[in-house]
């Protein structure tokens, strides 16, 4: 069986404030995936409408990876202390979003991403919060917070219930417990000061729907506890048995005779 496709959306490197680093940033996401068997498409809004469509039509699974802060149109607020939007990728993803979900492929989405399958699904945001943002991207220092896993979630059993959890921080936007949307449930939490518990991980209500996303970066593999390591192989996992199941619905067996 060939391995899975999956399509990840990622930010023009193009038009960052610095695009070498951007890149690697896009490239960490497309290597947490292969080391886990799988066939990387990025996808951002240089790539023409005709191959962007035959992309997401043709993929096994969905990566939304992180970026810049999401337009708070997009749920109906103002702004109040987002960062400028990037709209190239707000179609992308909102485009890669909805394709994903009509198709059914799995999805995992990753800080920004995290935040986009909450606000994609009719969730809402808290624009702004002090002292979850790491230096930027490869500072080594960086910040980090205790992740409490909900018992019985998909990702605390991906993860074997793992306790004593410590994660890398690059975030200064959150969803809450009563912003989240319906048809999802937080699967991690994080305390803060002020705010209560933040929803580090989410996952679809749906058990039969593999949908996850998380808050932290666990391609950044120098910040993250190994542990991490076993969502993208899950991730991947799903994915293939995404494809597998495409497969025989497109054999002769599964057709049957002309």
């Amino acid at each position: 069986m060939l391995p899975p496709r999956i399509v990840v959306t990622l930010s023009n490197p193009e038009i960052a404030a610095d695009p070498e680093t951007a890149a690697v940033k896009n490239q960490r996401y497309l290597e947490a995936l292969e080391r886990s068997g799988a066939v990387a498409i990025p996808l951002d809004d240089r790539m023409p409408a005709a191959q962007r469509a035959a992309a997401l039509a043709e993929m096994d699974g969905l990566l939304i990876s992180g970026g810049a802060d999401l337009d708070p149109a997009l749920y109906g607020e103002p702004s109040a202390g987002s960062g400028g939007p990037d709209h190239g990728r707000d179609a992308i993803d909102g485009e890669a979003y909805r394709a994903a979900v009509a198709s059914g492929v799995p999805i995992l989405g990753v800080c920004r991403g995290l935040q986009a399958i909450n606000v994609f699904s009719g969730g809402q945001l808290v624009q702004h919060l002090e002292g979850h943002e790491s230096a930027p991207y490869p500072d080594p220092a960086v910040a980090r917070h205790g992740l409490d896993l909900v018992a019985g979630s998909r990702l605390a059993t991906i993860l074997g219930e793992a306790t004593d959890l410590h994660v890398n921080s690059y975030h200064h936007q959150a969803v809450v417990p009563g912003g989240l949307a319906a048809g999802l449930r937080a699967s991690a939490t994080a305390a803060h000061p002020g705010a209560g518990d933040l929803v580090e991980a989410l996952e679809a209500t749906d058990p039969d729907r593999w949908l996850i996303g998380v808050q932290c970066h666990p391609e950044r593999t120098e910040s993250s506890p190994p542990v991490m390591e076993r969502l993208w192989s899950a991730f991947v996992a799903a994915c293939g048995q995404y494809r597998e199941r495409g497969a025989e619905r497109r054999s002769p067996a599964a057709v049957g005779p002309p």
